[in-house]
């Protein structure tokens, strides 16, 4: 059983630094997360811009339950600023890739997998489907159980359900799904599936918007595992 708390972030990106962005948080972040305050990161994307807003990243943060994730704000608001001290010079490199964003707490449905458990499993894609979607409130608990009701038919495009959220400390009303696809087609025969379609209308959701991203280079879907320090660049690179 899941019990682990999430930060959901949407990262605004300045210019052409997306990459840079990118390696910052996995490469140079991810460690320090790791060792500091015991948080993995579930994940960092690209969002394709086509299918969004941009430039932007989606990032994800696994904490150990309400308490991990206390313990983490507490290390965090304590300098100027509101800011860890000692991570100054970590917050002063990403100001120059990032111009802000937008963030959210989430909790997974019991039995999806936490990120040591689907890089044990092998999941990846070379795309991911994110869906954003609204109900009524008190519905966010059952969409994601008819979310993983569903998942035989998205199976048949090779669509695998990585993560199942309701977003936390609101009225139960938004969940996130996230499905890794193994192949650019995959998603393409995902799309066109009218049994697909017909699925997500009958759930009866308030709004349904799916982006698609790829993964950071050290994005753990992708190398299998938590970036680590000798992942880690320089940050004057």
């Amino acid at each position: 059983m899941n019990e682990c708390v999430y930060i959901h972030e949407f990262i605004d990106i300045i210019g052409h630094h997306r990459a840079s962005y990118m390696q910052h948080m996995t490469a140079n972040w991810g460690p320090i997360g790791q060792e500091e305050r015991n948080q993995l990161c579930f994940g960092v994307w690209a969002l394709i811009g086509s299918t969004g807003p941009w430039p932007k990243t989606v990032n994800m943060w696994e904490h150990d339950g309400w308490s991990g994730l206390a313990a983490s704000f507490a290390k965090e608001a304590v300098g100027r600023g509101a800011q860890d001290p000692s991570l100054e010079r970590w917050w002063a490199k990403a100001a120059g890739f990032r111009s802000g964003g937008s963030d959210r707490i989430v909790v997974p449905a019991p039995w999806t997998r936490t990120i040591t458990e689907l890089c044990a499993a092998g999941v990846r894609g070379d795309v991911y489907a994110h869906e954003l979607v609204t109900v009524e409130p008190g519905r966010a608990a059952d969409l994601l159980e008819r979310a993983r009701d569903g998942s035989e038919l998205h199976a048949r495009h090779g669509w695998e359900l990585a993560g199942a959220f309701r977003t936390a400390m609101a009225n139960e009303h938004e969940a996130i799904l996230l499905w890794a696809i193994p192949t650019w087609q995959q998603w393409a025969d995902g799309e066109r599936d009218a049994d697909l379609a017909r699925w997500r209308r009958g759930l009866g959701a308030a709004t349904w918007n799916r982006i698609l991203m790829v993964d950071a280079p050290l994005c753990p879907f992708r190398i299998g595992r938590q970036p680590a320090r000798g992942d880690r660049v320089d940050w004057q690179d």
